[in-house]
């Protein structure tokens, strides 16, 4: 990288990279004007140099302006031209309200495009972001959740959305973790605090370089420990400038440690670790296995359900883990399974008592007639014994049935 001085900086100056100042520490994204706050904090600290691979430029707006700001962040960090999309690949597979942007899905999607808008905040610099809007995204999200709770599931599993990869993570996470919360019963002002810290805990990511977040391949060591630097920048974030403190604040930094201390960044082990991190550990590892990635394709539902059983209280605390399991179910709920007759079918509902058996709607019946989502062919495996699941199916699998 090149060294630049510090007292060449003037406000409004421009990088077509990431100015750092040190390895570990961003001190604007690429494309983010310096403001005059950044240089008065670099001479308070007393650093002569900030580095970057980036040329040079000037702002018309001198660093003043928000919007220029979040605009150039959206550019340079989540891909110019990202918006929600929707992946309609089957119309058996999805449901009849993100076809006709209706019910619980223009909720979900506002809340990823929300989430977003917070995400440039962060990227952008400090005191950008602002923590009224996080509480009421999180409030937002928990109402909803309470009120379509098998909805919110099912477009997680069904990989309906594209587009704003981190904000829809984020989103993702902090659904999934509010079940696990609420599952075990914590108080209402514990759940909100987990929900927040889900939203934040990979807010340090956001001031990572794109080319490491995106990089197809395994990690260089310095890159490695780039990425690993994220719960620090993350905690920064949550307490310095969003002005978090105490619980959320534990729990993006403590988010990738381990029930049996192997973990990071600072190796502690089992009931050490903040409850929220815990139980965001778990959203955190469920939701990144069935998403798709750069770096490879996304997994069913039932066979992330699987890989999360076989930890054996290694990555996570075994008491939340089987809550995971009572409100996920084996087959989680928006699943998509084949039955021993052939019928292919969504799981609507769970029973902790019989997860093997859950209550299913038919997509697609033995004779291959495919029923809209309306018409509402429900069926509970519990009471009909002569059928059962023999596997659950991936969405090209589904999509490759009318080929």
């Amino acid at each position: 990288m090149k060294s630049i001085t510090v007292s060449s900086l003037k406000p409004g100056m421009v990088f077509s990279e990431p100015v750092y100042i040190d390895e570990n520490n961003i001190l604007v994204p690429a494309k983010t004007p310096i403001r005059q706050k950044d240089l008065d904090n670099l001479q308070a600290w007393g650093i002569e140099y900030v580095q970057t691979n980036g040329d040079p430029g000037m702002s018309d707006v001198g660093g003043t302006n928000i919007e220029d700001v979040l605009a150039a962040a959206q550019s340079s960090r989540f891909g110019s031209g990202s918006s929600i999309k929707t992946n309609k690949t089957n119309p058996a597979l999805l449901l009849l309200d993100v076809h006709e942007n209706r019910g619980a899905y223009p909720v979900y999607t506002a809340l990823i495009e929300r989430m977003n808008i917070e995400l440039l905040r962060i990227a952008a610099g400090e005191n950008v972001a602002d923590s009224e809007s996080i509480n009421a995204i999180s409030m937002q999200l928990l109402q909803a959740v309470r009120e379509k709770r098998e909805r919110f599931v099912g477009f997680i599993l069904g990989g309906e959305v594209r587009g704003y990869e981190m904000a829809k993570s984020s989103i993702n996470t902090a659904i999934l973790s509010a079940l696990i919360a609420q599952e075990v019963k914590l108080p209402t002002y514990k759940v909100n605090n987990i929900v927040i810290g889900a939203l934040l805990h990979d807010a340090g990511m956001s001031r990572l370089p794109k080319e490491i977040l995106d990089k197809r391949g395994g990690l260089s060591d310095a890159e490695r420990q780039r990425m690993r630097s994220h719960p620090l920048i993350a905690h920064k974030i949550a307490t310095k400038e969003l002005k978090y403190q105490g619980e959320v604040g534990n729990i993006v930094l403590q988010h990738h440690e381990r029930w049996d201390g192997e973990g990071y960044p600072d190796r502690i082990a089992g009931d050490k670790i903040e409850i929220g991190a815990r139980i965001v550990s778990i959203a955190d590892a469920f939701e990144a296995m069935v998403s798709h990635k750069p770096y490879r394709t996304s997994m069913v539902g039932y066979q992330a359900m699987k890989n999360i059983l076989a930890d054996n209280s290694r990555r996570f605390d075994p008491s939340l883990l089987k809550a995971f399991i009572l409100t996920m179910g084996i087959y989680p709920i928006g699943s998509i399974v084949r039955l021993n007759n052939g019928v292919i079918a969504r799981v609507s509902d769970t029973r902790a008592s019989a997860p093997l058996r859950p209550r299913i709607q038919v997509l697609i019946d033995a004779n291959k007639k495919v029923f809209k989502h309306e018409e509402g062919n429900y069926i509970d495996l519990l009471a009909e014994k002569s059928m059962y699941i023999t596997k659950a199916m991936t969405v090209k699998e589904l999509s490759e049935l009318d080929e």
